[in-house]
């Protein structure tokens, strides 16, 4: 019997119906399987591609000496991390890295076995070529970040002048503290997309600026001359320490500073304290003898003596609560305000600033430049100490008059003399000459002497390194040089008394003396087995313009 039409549409609508729920069930279970089953795998699928952002360190500005030769480079670098949860072999990737990155595989080895971390840094800054080498060798759990590497190409040339960086890549001390702002550039961001674990995408959100170029007015012939000259007085004398310093007085320009014992800015914490110092801006101390200079160019300035003026230098005079007397003994004589300055006598040194008087004496003091800063530019610089009026005892003008009672800086004399040298224009002394090929501006010269009185001193200056001066044996053959020694007790801090064994020798001078071109000042402290400015600084003072004068081009005339 034929099938009616209405069962066969009754038949066809519970088989879609049957289908429709089939779909619904396998949708659900997919549904299942997709939220439950895999969610595990899927999201380990997903964390394979992810994105990381990371700085990229600017270049640090090279630092050069006035010719170009580079004192301060950057290099790329990279830090060496581990993810100590996915080493495998601990000990043997210790004894891998260990003389690329300069660590001890001991010292390696619990940082790559603690497993509590996913994240060590094993070494900062490691040059590019060893990080190449790490990289070959493909590593498990061995990462790396851009770094830059901060080194000095000379050595031991300038460290205490040029400085350090540390490892967030700032200036630490020295040049590259005070010129950090130009040196240092900006960091760039760079975001990386990954993907299982390769990456896949690029894109630099922040692009890195470079450093400046700082060009100084150093001149690394003269720098290494200075260097090899403290250091040979370093070991003659076994001192505490030695500065020189030598400049154009015409323009201010430091042509070397150099400080002993010799600090290796790319090792610069193994130096003490004491060598990492830049004793030309950071070490005050009595200059003794060298100050009469001074102290005559007031007098000679308030017309209160002239070169010839003759004085009566009794052997002992008495200042106040103070006896003053020559170092050398002699009985009473009369010499002429020159051969005071020559034979550097404290008696008439003495006579000469009461003349000048409190008042005046002061004055002059604090206008060629002491008791204030000179802005050369150099990180903590002293600025030396020069009593106030307030508290001058009856002894201070005595004291002062021969460099007693008062501290300078070696750089602040260096600035004095090239005031005399230089027609009696005072001028900040310069160490930095441009910033990336622009120039770095002078602060204002002034005038603190009259063109004659330093035209006096001049002449006066030469009679130091003449037969019967302090210095007679520190000339150079063909050249007129003028200067003057010092030997200055230092204070001994435990009781507040000038030591009867600690001193301070020194010397000033600059060549040729009727038309100055070139100043050296050597300050050397606390010399052993002899102690006197003329034996001691004078015959370094010589030995580093005997090389400078003809380097630089400069004849007798």
């Amino acid at each position: 019997m034929p099938e009616r039409p209405q069962g066969r549409f009754k038949i066809r609508a519970q088989r879609l119906k049957f289908a429709l729920g089939l779909v619904v069930v396998l949708a659900g279970a997919r549904a299942i399987q997709v939220g439950v089953v895999n969610a595990s795998s899927l999201r380990a699928h997903a964390s394979t591609q992810q994105s990381k952002t990371y700085d990229v360190p600017a270049p640090r500005g090279d630092i050069t000496d006035r010719n170009g030769v580079e004192l301060a480079v950057s290099q790329p670098a990279v830090n060496v991390i581990a993810d100590p949860m996915i080493i495998k072999n601990p000990n043997k990737v210790a004894e891998q890295l260990a003389p690329l990155i300069g660590r001890s595989a001991l010292e390696l080895l619990p940082k790559l076995s603690d497993r509590s971390k996913g994240f060590v840094r094993l070494a900062r800054k490691v040059p590019a070529s060893n990080g190449d080498r790490i990289r070959r060798m493909a590593i498990e759990g061995i990462s790396f970040e851009a770094a830059m590497l901060r080194t000095y190409p000379r050595g031991q040339q300038a460290g205490q002048l040029i400085g350090f960086v540390g490892d967030a890549g700032h200036g630490m001390s020295g040049l590259e503290y005070s010129y950090d702002k130009y040196l240092a550039g900006s960091d760039g961001r760079r975001t990386t997309v990954f993907a299982g674990g390769n990456p896949i995408n690029v894109n630099e959100t922040q692009r890195a600026r470079s450093g400046a170029r700082l060009k100084l007015t150093i001149d690394a012939p003269v720098q290494d001359e200075v260097e090899r000259v403290l250091a040979g007085v370093g070991r003659v004398f076994q001192p505490k320490g030695a500065t020189a310093i030598v400049m154009d007085p015409r323009t201010g320009n430091i042509l070397a500073l150099a400080n002993w014992p010799a600090v290796n800015a790319n090792m610069v914490g193994s130096a003490s304290p004491y060598a990492q110092m830049n004793r030309a801006s950071g070490f005050t101390y009595e200059p003794g003898s060298t100050f009469k200079a001074f102290t005559i160019a007031a007098a000679l300035q308030e017309r209160k003596v002239t070169p010839d003026t003759q004085l009566f230098l009794p052997t002992v005079l008495q200042v106040g609560d103070r006896t003053i007397k020559d170092s050398h003994d002699r009985g009473d004589e009369t010499l002429s305000v020159s051969q005071i300055l020559a034979q550097s006598s404290n008696v008439g040194a003495a006579q000469i600033g009461l003349r000048v008087g409190r008042k005046k004496l002061d004055y002059w003091i604090r206008k060629l430049g002491f008791g204030s800063p000179t802005h050369s530019g150099f990180p903590g610089e002293e600025q030396g100490i020069v009593l106030p009026l307030s508290k001058y005892s009856s002894a201070t003008v005595g004291n002062e008059a021969m460099g007693q009672g008062l501290s300078v800086t070696p750089l602040q004399m260096a600035q004095g003399y090239a005031a005399i040298a230089n027609g009696g224009v005072l001028r900040s002394p310069r160490i930095a000459d441009q910033v990336d090929g622009k120039p770095i501006a002078s602060r204002p010269a002034r005038r603190v002497l009259s063109l004659a009185t330093s035209l006096r001193l001049r002449r006066m200056l030469k009679g130091v390194l003449a037969d019967g001066g302090t210095a007679s044996g520190a000339e150079i053959p063909g050249f007129d040089l003028a200067g003057k020694t010092g030997t200055a007790q230092k204070v001994d801090p435990a009781t507040g008394t000038y030591s009867t064994s600690n001193y301070i020798a020194s010397f000033v001078g600059f060549a040729p003396a009727r038309s100055p071109r070139l100043l050296a000042a050597v300050v050397v402290d606390e010399p052993q087995g002899d102690i006197y400015g003329g034996s001691v600084a004078a015959p370094a003072f010589s030995r580093i313009m005997a090389f400078a004068l003809p380097y630089l081009g400069i004849s007798p005339r």
